[in-house]
């Protein structure tokens, strides 16, 4: 017999039971303000505390068959939309972002939700790894040094696999994402900012400063290192946001 809590193998469906993990995420929402959007509603864990904010709140799934016993449950005010977030059109004005986020699909996922524009925070539960590494927790990767000057990633807490149904093999990890008011890099520079942290992170060298000399003045980027305690033994996961945004601000790369 099909429970709530039996995902399709095909949706890569790990439905979140642990109530304290449940009642982390809508407190984190309820610090936020505006519209909800839920990427994956599965078997309602979310949807339904969600609605006890007293917003409006749109649950975006997959499955059919979900949306059907979702919506004999859920209060009239809330609206089900069958369908694919990565193919879902947005809305266009200020929201916030909340789910739990199929772990095969995290990637394409979070890089839908940084690309997208209008909304101002994002709650979501990824595998544990992903969130460390989202929130520069051992060593920032290429993706979020791209966006840190628009986004800043928070890591909240550790999520056991056995909070889900069916359990994972790994860990998940809640991860807070909020929209910089102001942000270090103006947003028209996007594309150049980008390509200047893809160059740091793929050059040749065994450290930032090596790296950076083989095509930034050597004078100016050896005066960011000092100030920045940047030594020949540290890497390009190791930067932070602000310090990525002054790099960028350094005269252009030689071409």
């Amino acid at each position: 017999m099909r429970t709530h809590h039996d995902g399709r193998h095909e949706h890569g469906q790990n439905f979140l039971v642990d109530r304290t993990v449940i009642t982390d995420v809508v407190d984190l929402v309820a610090r936020t303000t505006g519209p909800i959007l839920e990427i994956g509603c599965g078997s309602g864990a979310l949807t339904l505390p969600l609605q006890a904010l007293g917003r409006p709140l749109t649950g975006v799934e997959v499955d059919p068959a979900r949306v059907r016993e979702l919506r004999r449950r859920v209060a009239p005010t809330t609206t089900l939309v069958e369908a694919d977030f990565l193919h879902h059109r947005l809305p266009r004005e200020p929201h916030v972002l909340v789910g739990n986020l199929p772990f095969h699909l995290t990637t394409a996922v979070l890089r839908r939700v940084v690309h997208a524009g209008h909304w101002t925070d994002a709650v979501l539960l990824v595998q544990w790894e992903v969130a460390r590494r989202r929130a520069g927790v051992g060593g920032a990767t290429m993706m979020t040094a791209q966006w840190w000057p628009w986004y800043s990633f928070a890591l909240v807490r550790r999520v056991p696999a056995a909070a889900f149904r069916p359990r994972p093999g790994v860990d998940g990890g809640l991860l807070a994402v909020t929209r910089r008011r102001a942000p270090l890099v103006d947003p028209r520079d996007r594309r150049r900012y980008q390509a200047v942290v893809h160059r740091v992170f793929t050059g040749r060298g065994r450290g930032v400063p090596a790296i950076l000399r083989a095509t930034y003045p050597r004078a100016r980027t050896d005066a960011w290192a000092r100030r920045h305690h940047v030594t020949d033994r540290t890497l390009p996961r190791d930067l932070t946001a602000e310090q990525w945004a002054e790099l960028f601000a350094l005269t252009p790369p030689v071409r």
